[in-house]
């Protein structure tokens, strides 16, 4: 057989299996959080949350860190008494799902950097045990990228970076470099302006600049139109999440200025069927974003501070601000905002959050798993300009034997046909839908999105994602 042939026969096989057929990589993502802790309760929450995940990644540590917001305190004591929280139910939690780690290996990843301000404490006798450990998870023997969630500011991550510049080849320092995944909630020191001018092959997501108002992050909180705004309230925290939900979920602090700001930083890492790390501009429940070099904001914006870390224009392009329009069946409006690229998915997330701290003292039978969506084709599709194909869904169960819902959606944003499919009939409660191609004059494609959401207390909601590329005749 000609080595063309055979190649030929094994794409084939595995581009026309169906999606639930083919193996699924179970590697982990590789997780070390920044945190500013105690400037603001929103850091301590958005910990409770992100260790009610803890099963779903590699975490390589969590570090306490300054920011505008606290220049000269670092508070890893605060960390700790949350890790405690959740060792006390780390076991129930493995009554749910396996590979959450003990609170003792989490407490060995607990580190600080120097309680000192941006740029000040950065150089020549600047190391610190946070700046260590981020190069010691750099330097591991392992090519998987390390995700860096960063809650506040980015000084600890900067002098590490200036410290492997210094004592590595450019050979060297460009692998450690081309290893990271930075996502940064604004700007909250003058490190990150540094950083992303320095080191411009550095994966980056932010929404630059001394300005709140115009960030992504906002739509975890901010009231908006169209946006279920109830599940973030107090009354809805303090019946879903602290009160009455044993020990981590008492962890989790009142709102002082606005909910988890910080927690889009790891939304997006979640495991769900929606959220594609390395691809920002598909969107995700930690937001969307495109690449490109955005400029400097004149805007007049409520939260600047005077003493806010001033930037320069940006020297390079970073994932950055993009805009969603979402249309609400409730309300039967739209809203159209970068912010809604996240409080578009803000049920879902909450509905999630809420199960999970279930999970920390429920039995499995009591509590509320997520859906399993699965596919009779690939994730991947080619069709020609106005093929019939269908979208199928067989397959998708749930664990706990409750009923679902579906709902198939095109999410125009993510692909590059710029119009929006017609659906005929209605996409609703089908998991099969025909669909017919719209006619191109190039190749273009479009994502459609599988939204399956249980019925159980609170519902959950899993995804897939298939994307179809629609030629020419």
């Amino acid at each position: 057989m000609k080595q063309p042939t055979l190649k030929l026969i094994l794409f084939l096989l595995i581009f026309s299996f169906p999606a639930r057929l083919i193996a699924q990589s179970d590697k982990k993502l590789r997780v070390l959080v920044l945190s500013d802790i105690e400037a603001d309760p929103d850091d301590s929450q958005s910990l409770v949350r992100f260790l009610t995940y803890a099963n779903q990644w590699d975490i390589d540590g969590i570090i306490a860190t300054t920011s505008i917001h606290q220049k000269k305190r670092v508070a890893p004591e605060t960390i700790y008494k949350i890790v405690t929280a959740y060792g006390n139910v780390q076991p129930n939690l493995l009554k749910h799902e396996k590979g959450y780690p003990t609170a003792e290996t989490l407490k060995t990843k607990i580190k600080k950097g120097l309680p000192l301000y941006g740029m000040e404490g950065v150089g020549e006798g600047h190391d610190s045990e946070g700046s260590d450990w981020i190069i010691k998870a750099l330097d591991k023997a392992d090519d998987r990228p390390l995700w860096m969630p960063v809650w506040g500011g980015t000084n600890t991550l900067a002098q590490a970076l200036w410290k492997i510049q210094k004592t590595r080849t450019p050979a060297q320092a460009e692998k450690l470099y081309r290893k990271l995944r930075v996502y940064t909630i604004s700007d909250q020191d003058d490190s990150g302006p540094w950083i992303r001018k320095t080191f411009p092959t550095i994966f980056y997501i932010c929404s630059p600049g001394y300005t709140y108002g115009q960030a992504t992050w906002l739509g975890m909180t901010m009231a908006a139109d169209g946006a279920n705004n109830e599940v973030v309230s107090n009354s809805w925290l303090a019946k879903n999440i602290q009160q009455g939900h044993g020990p981590l979920g008492a962890a989790y602090p009142d709102v002082a200025y606005g909910m988890e700001g910080d927690t889009p930083a790891f939304l997006g890492l979640i495991a769900n069927g929606l959220n594609e790390p390395e691809h920002p501009d598909f969107g995700g429940w930690g937001g969307r974003y495109t690449f490109y070099t955005p400029a400097l904001s004149t805007l007049p914006d409520r939260f600047a501070r005077p003493n806010w870390p001033v930037t320069e224009a940006e020297t390079r392009p970073l994932w950055t601000n993009a805009i969603d329009s979402v249309y609400s069946t409730v309300e039967k409006k739209g809203s159209r905002s970068i912010q809604a690229t996240i409080w578009r998915w803000r049920e879902e997330v909450q509905h999630d959050f809420a199960a999970r701290i279930d999970w920390t003292t429920k039995p499995y039978a009591a509590a509320n798993h997520p859906p399993v969506p699965m596919l009779a084709h690939s994730v991947r599709l080619t069709v020609k300009s106005g093929e019939l194909f269908h979208l199928n869904a067989d397959g998708t169960y749930d664990p706990d034997g409750d009923s679902m819902s579906y709902l198939w959606f095109q999410y125009p944003e993510a692909g590059t046909y710029p119009g929006v499919v017609s659906f005929r009939p209605y996409a609703a409660n089908l998991y099969d839908l025909p669909v017919t191609a719209p006619v191109v004059s190039s190749p273009q494609t479009i994502h459609f999105i599988l939204k399956v959401t249980d019925k159980g207390t609170p519902a959950l909601t899993r995804y897939k994602r298939v994307i179809v590329t629609v030629v020419p005749n």
